[in-house]
């Protein structure tokens, strides 16, 4: 029996993505293993392999096609023995597709589920609510456009139908409010009205850069931020850092097998402070607090078009040789494009350095389910009062945003403490 061949969920948060080119034409026979073409997703392209033997009957989707949903049908494989002409004229039907294709790179169990449309509509005229709530409204007889949702985006939930009585008014103030604070922005034509005609290029944009715009805006819609701020005194670790790096292993040819940043010491410091801190190495969910038993860390590197944010695993229990040489190679596959979903998913809690590019301090946008960030600004000499004497010292700046749901300004701020301690005293990350 034939099968039919769907855009495949590469990772957790894929919604779409670019079909690039086919590496198997119509006609061509298939096995296991073999590899059907490469899609490009936000973050990476990535190889999609078949996972049983027959024809490729029929490409439904042409290579450079964009923006192709996930689990839109994209080829026909035909059975062994069948007719490619029947196939190519029927398709079969997309539930036979489960064991057409493969990503060769698996996402985590939970992309399937991740990766579906989310169940709000924002059709005119339409409640958003709840299953639950819908269905307790039913029962109660309340009609469910006279409750005011206290949900996300003002939506029914099943405590705003049990707090309501059969018959009610029309929804409160405080419905129109969250519909107003959620108001879509202006349109493109509203936008370039403003702009002189002929006075500009218009440059569409790629998937990388959409996702980044929606799940930023997203972040700041429904993350309440909340940003602490420390000065940090570099010198003791710029001294331990240049002693390790004269103290690294050579290859044959005389080059050092790793070199430590100052990026791998406040990489390995954050991590040990969320150990140390254990109540700010959480993430928010509405009904419970996710308390991670490890730090993953992810550190955000820019890549052409945006910025993607591999995750160095359990970070705590790593050396700083170790964090340099996964840092390393992580950066040189995301600008390849080459990075595993697995690599850059998830995660504790992230970092964003911005001192190697001259900037002194800045705020970064937490990257949900993550519940905190630290944006590091550049070491530069300063005068600092020690006691009574004027000093100079290499100060950094750095300024922690949280998610005030789950991380508190007081927390947030043993959290900075504890990071500020070990990059200030180095040789503690060592006992």
């Amino acid at each position: 029996m034939s099968a039919t061949v769907l855009m495949p969920a590469l990772s957790p948060t894929m919604e779409k993505g670019n079909l690039a080119k086919w590496l198997k034409k119509e006609g061509d026979k298939v096995k296991s293993g073999d590899i059907l073409a490469e899609i490009e997703t936000d973050k990476a392209t990535m190889e999609v392999e078949a996972v049983d033997e027959g024809v490729l009957a029929k490409i439904l989707v042409a290579a450079g096609t964009q923006d192709v949903a996930v689990n839109t049908p994209i080829a026909v494989i035909a059975a062994e023995g069948e007719k490619v002409t029947d196939v190519a004229a029927a398709p079969a039907a997309p539930k036979a597709a489960t064991a057409a294709a493969a990503p060769v790179a698996a996402a985590p169990p939970a992309a399937k589920a991740a990766a579906a449309p989310a169940a709000a509509s924002s059709a005119a005229g339409r409640v958003f609510a709840s299953p639950l709530a819908r269905r307790m409204a039913k029962e109660k007889g309340v009609d469910l456009a006279a409750v005011a949702g206290s949900g996300p985006h003002g939506r029914v939930v099943m405590k705003d139908v049990e707090s309501a009585k059969p018959g009610a008014a029309p929804a409160a103030k405080a419905g129109a409010a969250a519909q107003a604070a959620f108001a879509p922005p202006p349109s493109d034509e509203a936008v370039l009205k403003v702009f002189e005609p002929g006075s500009y290029d218009l440059v569409p944009h790629d998937s990388m850069r959409k996702v980044i715009a929606r799940r930023l805006t997203e972040s700041k819609q429904h993350v309440p931020h909340f940003y602490v701020s420390v000065d940090i005194t570099l010198d003791r670790l710029l001294e331990m850092r240049e002693r390790l790096n004269l103290q690294a292993p050579k290859d044959k040819e005389g080059k050092h097998l790793w070199k430590i940043s100052v990026n791998d010491f406040i990489i390995k410091a954050f991590a040990m402070a969320l150990i140390r801190v254990p109540e700010a190495n959480v993430a928010w969910t509405d009904s419970a607090m996710v308390k991670h038993k490890h730090a993953d860390i992810g550190v955000a590197v820019s890549i052409p078009g945006g910025l993607i944010t591999p995750v160095v695993r359990k970070a705590e229990t790593k050396g700083l040789a170790q964090i340099s040489q996964e840092m390393k190679d992580y950066a040189k596959r995301a600008k390849d494009r080459k990075l595993k979903p697995e690599e850059y998913t998830g995660g504790s809690a992230s970092v964003s350095n911005m001192g190697m590019m001259g900037v002194k301090n800045f705020a970064a946008i937490v990257n949900p389910p993550q519940s905190s960030i630290l944006a590091v600004g550049a070491g530069e000499r300063r005068a600092v009062v020690r006691g009574n004497d004027i000093v100079i010292e290499q100060l950094m700046t750095v300024t922690l945003s949280t998610d005030h749901r789950c991380i508190d300004g007081a927390l947030g701020a043993q959290l900075l403490e504890a990071i500020k301690m070990y990059l200030e005293e180095p040789g503690l990350m060592l006992v």
